[in-house]
């Protein structure tokens, strides 16, 4: 069920709902549907949980124990969830997909054995392998065949490959962080086969679009390569066919980039760093918004039907592209202030519950997501992000048992 679970989570997105008949994202049909299958699936292996244990009570004393920052995000996520009901405000699933699932998946994968979380590395890498690749095939046919729609509608201007995530910004940020966790020595790979995969990753983030996460891909990995061969070279163990081969694949580096840019590949990319169709002339006028706003209902929430309607008075009907000055405006300071300490709590400690390394992927992983909506609206991001680090920096004992974080129990 586990499986399932990390599968369903990190390999289906509104776009592919879309082809199974299910408007994930749209605002039209059954409330039902607004609900990711990811989320389902993850409150019925908890209640299943609960019922095999015997005791049903028992599970979330014990999760309340041993994943206090978990349990706290779940419950602000409901908070959140009938904090917007009793205002007849709209996202309410974003409440349930955004917080309650990334709560629920580190709860539910808290010491778990080392076979099933070896599976379950190994279906995050397959996932991203295909989504990868997918991006490519998406890129060489201008075909996309899971994009992100709104009621069924595609954004025909739009020509980023969206693969399995959905939305490119999304898709980016994940890969992103995906890159530096392999970089950063996260998973069980082999070396050759981790340096194929980064490779391929870095390939695939430009068909993305993302120009954050290349930027900050590129300048974090640098940063990290450096300091690791300094480092190595400092040992003065450096194996003599692994620099020859370094010293080769070097050389071809200019030699590949150069033929990419000659064929067009990079085409996108740079047009989107000379045009970006008005996305960071978004970005200062959702600032603007707050003057029209008193401070007395910015604290508690201002209306969200006036928040629509400056919106599309300032151009912003595509949404408000940072998750913070989101919230602020939809939710209010209180409820921003809330859902803040959760969401810091809770990566805190997740970094706990993985061995060292996790720094490199978190920093990328906070930088990005202030770039756009993200965690602001409905998403599967910071779930997905948090089972990446989970499986692949497990922390272990010198048994090869997982680590535990509180007293052993019968």
């Amino acid at each position: 069920m586990l499986v399932g679970l990390a599968l369903v989570t990190c390999g289906i997105s509104g776009g592919m709902l879309w082809v199974l008949g299910i408007n994930y994202d749209g605002i039209t049909g059954s409330a039902a549907q607004k609900v990711h299958p990811a989320t389902y699936l993850a409150v019925l292996v908890f209640v299943w949980t609960m019922l095999r244990s015997g005791n049903p009570v028992a599970p979330v004393v014990d999760a309340a124990e041993r994943r206090p920052a978990s349990v706290l995000l779940c419950l602000v996520g409901f908070g959140l969830l009938a904090f917007i009901a009793l205002r007849n405000g709209t996202g309410l699933a974003g409440a349930l997909d955004t917080y309650v699932l990334s709560g629920l998946v580190v709860i539910l994968l808290a010491d778990r054995d080392a076979l099933t979380m070896r599976h379950l590395e190994i279906v995050f890498h397959a996932v991203m392998l295909a989504n990868a690749v997918l991006g490519l095939v998406e890129f060489a046919s201008g075909q996309r065949f899971f994009p992100f729609r709104m009621d069924g509608q595609a954004f025909d201007t739009d020509t980023r490959s969206a693969a399995l995530q959905g939305h490119p910004l999304a898709n980016a940020t994940l890969t992103a962080c995906y890159v530096l966790a392999l970089l950063g020595g996260g998973g069980s790979l082999r070396p050759a086969v981790r340096a194929g995969i980064v490779v391929l990753q870095l390939v695939a983030l430009i068909t993305f679009g993302g120009r954050s996460a290349t930027v900050v891909t590129l300048a974090f990995g640098g940063v990290f390569a450096v300091v690791a061969l300094n480092r190595a070279l400092r040992t003065g163990r450096v194996p003599l066919l692994g620099a020859a081969l370094a010293a080769f694949m070097l050389t071809l580096v200019p030699i590949v980039v150069s033929g990419l840019a000659v064929g067009g590949f990079f085409d996108a990319l740079l047009a989107r760093f000379v045009s970006d169709g008005g996305s960071a002339n978004a970005r200062v006028e959702m600032l603007t918004i707050f003057d029209a706003i008193p401070l007395r209902d910015l604290l508690v929430g201002p209306d969200p039907t006036i928040v629509d309607t400056l919106r599309r008075m300032y151009g912003l009907e595509w949404g408000i592209e940072n998750p913070v000055v989101r919230s602020l405006l939809y939710n209010g300071v209180v409820m921003t202030a809330l859902l803040a300490v959760a969401l810091t709590l809770f990566l805190y400690e997740v970094a706990r519950q993985c061995r060292r390394g996790v720094g490199l992927p978190i920093l990328a992983f906070v930088v990005l997501i202030n770039t756009f909506e993200s965690i602001g609206g409905k998403t599967t991001l910071l779930a997905k992000f948090a089972l990446m680090l989970l499986v692949l920096y497990p922390r272990r004992t010198l048994s090869g048992a997982p680590a535990s974080s509180g007293p052993a129990r019968r």
